[in-house]
């Protein structure tokens, strides 16, 4: 008995043993075959090699740089090769970008560039798809695989109503919550009961002013602080359009999260506050409303509205000559950002607390110089209020024949991967398939939804959900784009039109090796300025061939990134191909593309 073990719990027969009949003799098992050895490698195994064959041709000259054993070893083991772009892009049937002497060819173009550069550097608003010289190609679904469209149980035609992204930006403090939570008020989006509960809990906290900003703070550290700190989103609707909004924060050190909501919107409603003293310190040095006001127009709202909030303050009162001086400042500066004042800014006074001006006009013996000035079409604007204002602006530009251009702004899973993202460009359907960028990995298409609601369809400006069949989530990254034929470039090296704005302390000057986080749409990624090829100070003086560049001076530079981020060039698809570079909490430069390395012929 003692070779038994008094820890075992439960016996097992050997899988060896043989099956014991009563009667019949013991024996003991034999023992297991020895494994065959394994056949040796011959030479042929690795020597039959196609020398035509092109996978052969790219491992052999482009990575191996003609190192033949070299080349036998990495053509054994296919999923090592995944690794090297140039075999990724021959996968893909894509053109991989030229090397060598091209290379330098093209750096060679930025010198070409330079000399027919207008002299305004400003980022120009250009139309979001691609202009009358390039036809934008219609969204081509694979040919090979005739794949029905999705069944979706109560698919949906998305709402005729036009939709806009409405990102509320601004100085701390300056009232965004409290307007954007008034506005689904007067909406009816949030019930009087509710809006009881909010003022009970501001009214514990001695901020009796604050419960309308609790519409849109809905978590425990913003109501303690009365700062917002990530973008709120909401939705209301009017009779003639539907509107998202996103509620950015102010606070300087949150700004890469309104950089996040600021890149989604088509309009971006800028909250000043009239208070004295208030005004001037978001508007002076270090305050955010300049910085929010750049970032803007950089991101790409189509239109900039001006709300000059707390008009009802004591120290304000509706009083125009206070509306006027603050007119007077931020004119010159929206358009040094790049706005056209006359077409695109209008500015209209409010108050986000009491709601005058929001929805219903004030009354005029409260502000009875309003009514003339709107009439008149003073301050760009024909309509007494904000709401009716945003009803009546038109975005131009929205090509629903386009190629699909869905940047990934967040992902999920549920039941499969499912990406976050607003429809730049194009038409997008369940059943069709699409390509994801810079991956290039082709999926299907399982659903789209707004909200949660499935579509059969969703057109440009649209907010939406794509469920990628057969996608993972370390498939699907912030700052991807999902595409259709042609898709767009992926590439880590680019020759840009910038204008710096401000420069770290470290920094004082503007050079080749300058490095900041390069922002564009959705995508983060660390960037290097390599080269400056020219630059033009603020008398217009053009310096060819410059080694620095200051604050206020244009400059056409080459940038590289850490990594490929999928971009296109700006007059082609302007929402591609704009971007911010920051660095030590400052918004450096504000830029676009110009010009993407060529593709192999």
């Amino acid at each position: 008995m003692s070779g038994f073990n008094p820890n075992a719990t439960e016996w097992k027969p050997s899988a060896a043993a043989a099956e014991w009949t009563p009667g019949g003799e013991f024996s003991a098992p034999a023992p297991a075959p020895k494994p065959a050895p394994a056949p040796p490698k011959t030479e042929s195994s690795v020597s039959d090699i196609d020398e035509s064959d092109p996978l052969w041709q790219v491992v052999l000259n482009k990575i191996c740089n003609g190192d033949r054993d070299r080349a036998l070893k990495l053509i054994v083991d296919p999923d090592s090769l995944t690794k090297y772009p140039e075999v990724e892009a021959l996968f893909a049937g894509d053109d991989v970008v030229m090397k060598g002497d091209a290379e330098e060819d093209w750096e060679k173009q930025g010198d070409d560039l330079a000399g027919k550069v207008e002299e305004q550097m400003v980022i120009e608003e250009k139309s979001a798809a691609a202009p009358a010289s390039v036809k934008p190609e219609p969204a081509v679904e694979d040919d090979e695989d005739d794949d029905e469209p999705v069944d979706v149980a109560d698919v949906v035609e998305g709402d005729p109503r036009e939709h806009l992204n409405l990102v509320f930006i601004g100085h701390v403090d300056a009232g965004k919550s409290t307007l954007s939570g008034n506005m689904l008020y007067l909406t009816e989006n949030v019930d009087k009961r509710t809006i009881e509960k909010y003022e009970a809990e501001a009214k514990e906290r001695n901020r009796e002013s604050w419960f309308l900003a609790f519409i849109m703070d809905t978590n425990e550290e913003e109501r303690a602080k009365g700062k917002t700190v990530e973008v709120g989103r909401a939705r209301f609707e009017t009779e003639v359009k539907r509107y998202t909004i996103m509620d950015a924060p102010g606070h300087k050190n949150y700004v890469p999260n309104m950089i996040m909501g600021a890149s989604q919107a088509d309009v971006g409603i800028l909250v000043i506050s009239a208070r004295k003293g208030e005004f001037e310190a978001g508007f002076d040095k270090g305050g955010q409303t300049r910085e929010h006001a750049l970032l803007a127009k950089t991101l790409g709202v189509s239109y900039l509205v001006v709300v000059i909030n707390k008009m009802d303050e004591p120290t304000v009162q509706w009083k125009k000559e206070r509306f006027d001086e603050c007119l007077s400042k931020l004119k010159p500066f929206l358009k040094g950002c790049g706005f056209t004042i006359k077409s695109e800014v209008k500015f209209l006074p409010i108050s986000g607390l009491n709601g005058a001006n929001v929805k219903d006009e004030v009354d005029p013996k409260v502000c009875p110089w309003w009514k003339k000035c709107y009439e008149n079409g003073d301050n760009n604007t024909t309509q007494p209020t904000l709401m009716s204002l945003l009803d009546s602006l038109e975005l131009k530009g929205r090509e629903a024949s386009a190629p699909v251009r869905i940047p990934v702004l967040d992902r999920y899973t549920d039941r499969g991967t499912i990406a976050m993202g607003k429809v730049e460009s194009g038409t997008i359907r369940p059943g069709m398939k699409v390509i994801l960028m810079p991956t290039r990995n082709v999926y299907k298409v399982d659903g789209v939804w707004m909200d949660e609601t499935p579509l059969a369809s969703a057109r440009p400006g649209e907010n939406v959900l794509v469920k990628l069949n057969g996608a993972g989530m370390e498939d699907v990254q912030k700052g991807f784009v999902i595409c259709t034929k042609p898709a767009c470039r992926a590439v880590d090296k680019m020759i840009c039109q910038i204008m710096v704005m401000d420069l770290p302390e470290h920094a004082k000057i503007f050079t080749a090796g300058f490095q900041a986080i390069f922002h564009a749409h959705c995508a983060e990624e660390e960037a290097t300025v390599t080269k400056i090829f020219e630059t033009t100070d603020r008398k217009g003086k053009v310096t060819k061939g410059a080694h620095f560049a200051n604050v206020g001076m244009k400059v056409i530079c080459m940038i590289e990134l850490a990594r490929t981020v999928p971009c296109e060039e700006f007059d082609n698809y302007a929402f591609l191909g704009r971007f911010t570079l920051r660095t030590e909490g400052k918004t450096c430069a504000i830029g676009k593309i110009t010009k993407l390395p060529p593709k192999k012929d």
